[in-house]
């Protein structure tokens, strides 16, 4: 038996794989191979982290497909800058403000550029049974004595026992990058051994092993993210001694920790994070470390309000998806403000302003509509102008030219926001003709007034929106008039969001918005009217009527 387990080992680690690959290192019928014998027959042969990167990236480079699904803005600057890096084998430090999708970066690199790989189940440093020299799999099949040539760290003392125990029935599972994806945030209480792993007092007390036995090391994230990737998010903040401890990693792609008599090999991609303010900073990232991350690249923030919009289709965590729906207008209003307060000048421009503005103004809108109208009457929740000032609790930023309290910073965020919506306001009305502009003033002449408000619903009972249209029939035939046009604007939005693979349920139009969507339009359209030259309409409190 042991000689045929011999042969069997020796035939699979020096013959060629007789497989097909459907991605680097992945076999094509890869689900089918489920126990360690599997992988022998097949004659498997395990592909580098570096390697496989750089061959899943070329196939999607000759596909025409996006490398990065979810990345949104940086195809010109920051995607081709990746891509050189990862063809370059380069670890990366992505310099960034806050909100500018770094570690959802590292995070769609891992996903889309990782293959699967087979691991022995059970065993948390993603142990891959063929990377156990060839001897060493021979007497762990045979239950001979295991002879270690040189002390390095190949599998886990847990992945062994199971190999010992269950022989060519070994079950492997075939992990994803996803799963392979280890994510620290720098804090002060991070540790060396953190990274490193150490040797565990618990271990030597249960199984009664000796100090520097193997058995008796726990794995850090290095190892636990072996043959994946290791997010290391603001990595300036790390002190230098612990930012020493990834030199040899970067350099010779190997580790030791302490005194322990082994070395780790953890083929780990190091992707890492920091600030500008703290990149620039002389000493934040040690020099040796600086100068071993071979890829340094900046990235940014939307730089059109068009990838801001996109960005909050896609990020928004709406709960009940289905009872909601973002008119296109209201999505680049929140878009505008952002950006707006990003330019401002008062605001601080090294803290910046993040994404998450935008996306979490989006998600309180969408709760201000639950709340006001869609909760008590049972009709969708569509976002109106009107439920626009509750984005104050999830705005942030700071100010820089005045004193930054909260008074200065709802008064700022006050004027853009005003900004904003007479700027999205107007690009409706000027797609009105002047005789329309005209109906409506006389509508206004005669009804005096139409009244808003974040609890009228659109359409139910008197008084609502629809009932109070039906006196101002100039001002319908305007809001008709936009309602087109935003529905071919909300079509160009949802197409562009498949393009790239957002889910498109919150721009969706149905046929059961119950008069909401009316409603968010017609305040789209009296709001504008506010901003005409000469005004034509004024708003006193809820309540629109022609401006004096």
């Amino acid at each position: 038996m042991s000689t045929k387990i011999e042969e069997m080992v020796h035939r699979s680690y020096n013959s060629k794989p007789k497989y097909t690959e459907i991605m680097p290192g992945v076999p094509e019928d890869y689900r089918q191979v489920k126990t360690l014998g599997d992988i022998l027959k097949i004659n498997y042969k395990h592909v580098a982290v570096e390697e496989q990167m750089r061959g899943n990236l070329i196939a999607k480079l000759k596909k025409g497909d996006h490398p990065y699904p979810g990345i949104i803005g940086y195809d010109a600057d920051v995607v081709p800058a990746v891509n050189r890096a990862i063809l370059s084998g380069h670890d990366l430090l992505l310099v960034g403000q806050i909100g500018q999708a770094k570690t959802k970066f590292a995070e769609a690199i891992a996903k889309n550029l990782l293959s699967p790989i087979p691991v022995v189940r059970g065993t948390v440093t993603n142990d891959i049974p063929t990377s156990i020299p060839e001897d060493q799999l021979t007497a762990l099949l045979s239950e001979s004595e295991v002879v270690r040539t040189q002390p390095e760290f190949t599998v886990s003392p847990e992945c062994e026992e199971i190999i010992k125990a269950n022989k060519l029935e070994t079950k492997v599972d075939w992990i994803s990058g996803t799963d392979r994806y280890k994510y620290i945030l720098s804090t002060p209480d991070i540790s060396v051994k953190d990274l490193v792993g150490q040797i565990d007092a618990i271990k030597i007390a249960k199984k009664g092993v000796e100090l520097y036995s193997m058995e008796s090391y726990s794995a850090g994230q290095l190892l636990q993210a072996r043959h994946g990737i290791l997010c290391i998010d603001e990595l300036p903040v790390l002190d230098p001694r612990k930012q020493v401890s990834l030199l040899s990693v970067l350099q010779e792609g190997k580790f030791t920790t302490g005194a322990y008599p082994a070395v780790f090999k953890p083929d780990v991609r190091i992707i890492a994070t920091a600030n500008p303010i703290d990149y620039t900073h002389s000493g934040k990232i040690i020099e040796p470390l600086f100068d071993r991350l071979r890829s340094h690249i900046d990235t940014h923030y939307p730089r059109t309000v068009e990838d801001e919009m996109l960005i909050i289709v896609q990020e928004s965590r709406i709960a009940d998806a289905k009872n909601v729906m973002l008119p296109v207008f209201m999505v680049r209003t929140i878009a505008m403000i952002t950006q707006m307060t990003r330019a401002h000048h008062d605001v601080n421009q090294d803290k910046g302003v993040s994404v998450r503005m935008s996306v979490h103004s989006m998600e309180m809108m969408v709760g201000e509509a639950e709340r006001t109208r869609s909760i008590a009457h049972g009709v969708k929740a569509i976002p109106r102008f009107c439920d626009i000032h509750c984005i104050h609790q999830s705005s942030k930023f700071e100010l820089a030219e005045m004193e930054d309290t909260r008074e200065n910073r709802r008064n700022i965020l006050d004027s853009i926001i005003e900004a904003a919506l007479k700027e999205v306001a107007l690009e409706y009305i000027q797609k009105l003709a002047t005789e329309q502009l005209t109906k409506v003033k006389n509508d206004f002449v005669k009804n005096k007034a139409f009244q808003v408000s974040q609890t009228l619903v659109g359409e139910a009972k008197s008084p609502d929106y629809e009932s109070q249209l039906t006196k101002f029939p100039g001002l319908r035939q305007a809001v008709n008039e936009t309602i087109a046009n935003v529905k071919e604007e909300q079509k160009q939005l949802i197409e562009r969001a498949k393009q790239l693979g957002i889910r498109s349920d919150n721009i969706l139009l149905s046929q059961d918005l119950n008069g909401e969507f009316t409603a968010s339009v017609i305040e789209v359209i009296l709001e504008g009217l506010r901003y005409t030259q000469p005004p034509l309409l004024d708003r006193k409190d809820n309540s629109y009527g022609l401006a004096q």
